[in-house]
């Protein structure tokens, strides 16, 4: 069998808040709920469970690997909500994009403070 990411537990203020911007954000099926989580689906049978905790550890990174077109639409709904973003990891950036590997990548915030990003290619697949 090979190994694969089934899931992984993200810590949330409010964790239907935080699962619910998710899946708006990345135009996903609304989160369903599973016990004391919110389930949000990915495309590539991973889940984010959102958790609810009285405070948030540590702030966490998530990187989406999404198509030309999704990029769009996507950072049009971030531009739409008039987040923050950046092209880099570290935050120097402010209001651009990376063209990494010779795709497209940016980073911004969910409602706990998580980086997010969305990239259209892997690091280290271009040229």
């Amino acid at each position: 069998m090979a190994v694969q990411l089934n899931h992984t537990i993200v810590p949330a203020s409010d964790n239907r808040v935080s699962a619910r911007f998710l899946a708006e954000i990345l135009g996903l099926p609304e989160p369903e709920p599973f016990g004391h989580f919110q389930v949000v689906e990915l495309t590539n049978d991973v889940s984010l469970d959102y958790i609810q905790l009285d405070h948030v550890p540590r702030v966490e990174h998530y990187a989406f690997l999404v198509s030309e077109p999704e990029f769009d639409q996507i950072f049009g709904r971030i531009q739409e909500r008039d987040l923050p973003y950046w092209a880099d990891p570290m935050h120097t950036q402010a209001g651009e994009i990376n063209h990494a590997d010779g795709g497209r990548g940016v980073y911004f915030p969910d409602p706990d403070g998580h980086s997010l990003e969305i990239l259209t290619r892997p690091y280290g697949s271009g040229s």
